[in-house]
């Protein structure tokens, strides 16, 4: 599990780290600002075909560690849950026959 935590960290910055490479390097070029903007937008889309499905399996596998968890969690709860009310149930039994001591 620790191991897709990185993986998809690792993703998320290198994406990061290259949008921001594109747009540096398409701001600073010199070029006229219609240029510029054309550059731009068609780098923009080119990262979007291309990062897209990495993105998308991104979400998905975090959605499923998310459910993963939650599940784990929903049953720990009842596992506590059920452990609180037996020692209440035992102590109530004990209360009714007559056999508790106060400490």
């Amino acid at each position: 599990m620790a191991k897709d935590d990185f993986s998809v960290s690792f993703g998320i910055g290198l994406l990061g780290g290259i949008i921001g490479g594109i747009v540096a390097g398409v701001l600073l070029a010199p070029k006229s600002g219609a240029e510029t903007r054309d550059d731009l937008a068609e780098a923009l889309i080119e990262a979007k075909e291309k990062y897209t499905p990495k993105i998308i399996e991104a979400k998905n596998n975090t959605e499923r560690a998310i459910d993963i968890i939650r599940c784990k969690l929903e049953q720990q709860f009842q596992k506590i849950n059920s452990s609180i009310k037996a020692r209440r149930m035992a102590k109530a039994k004990i209360i009714e026959n007559g056999h508790y001591e106060l400490n």
